[in-house]
């Protein structure tokens, strides 16, 4: 298996596929908008330019933010910049539920990042690498606020992991 970061950091085993689907959609989006200005017979350069923008707007807005981890840091990469912070001096860490459910890591350094906490239920190894860091962090005392939470994240993703492997032995 082939790594894209660095030596030792685990990343989302799923980001190629969303991706792909991505830049599908943009694709299929741009193709097919232009074979329906070209059938109105209302194509021209600029309007090929055009549809062509909007499309590769669209495969952006796809674009699922990739995320990686290694011994005491987490990032989250996304079209513009990357977010990371150091799981080992984390300060505070809140989950937002509803309909966009997701993480906010803090650390003592005032770097802060939004996570979906799905992407770490379908990543033993990414969620391996932030409990690695958690445990320093508590250790040290710095994690001051939300360490239920992570607990609680944890215990679900357990649950979640026993599950599977009942589902794919047949016991279950």
């Amino acid at each position: 298996m082939r790594r894209s970061g660095p030596a030792g950091s685990a990343g989302d085993r799923h980001w190629r596929g969303g991706a792909r689907f991505a830049l599908s959609c943009a694709l299929l989006f741009c193709v097919l908008s232009l074979l329906v200005d070209w059938d109105a017979g209302s194509l021209t350069p600029l309007r090929a330019l055009l549809w062509a923008t909007l499309s590769s707007a669209v495969g952006t807005v796809l674009l699922p933010h990739r995320v990686t981890a290694g011994p005491g840091w987490l990032a989250v990469h996304t079209p513009w910049r990357r977010h990371m912070v150091r799981t080992d001096a984390l300060a505070a860490v809140r989950q937002y539920e509803g309909p966009s459910s997701h993480l906010v890591l803090r650390d003592v350094y005032g770097h802060r990042l939004q996570l979906d906490p799905r992407i770490l239920t379908a990543n033993p190894l990414l969620w391996h690498e932030l409990d690695t860091g958690v445990q320093r962090s508590l250790e040290r005392g710095t994690l001051r606020q939300g360490a239920e939470v992570l607990k609680r994240l944890g215990h679900d993703i357990d649950e979640e992991t026993a599950q599977a492997v009942l589902r794919a032995s047949g016991l279950s």
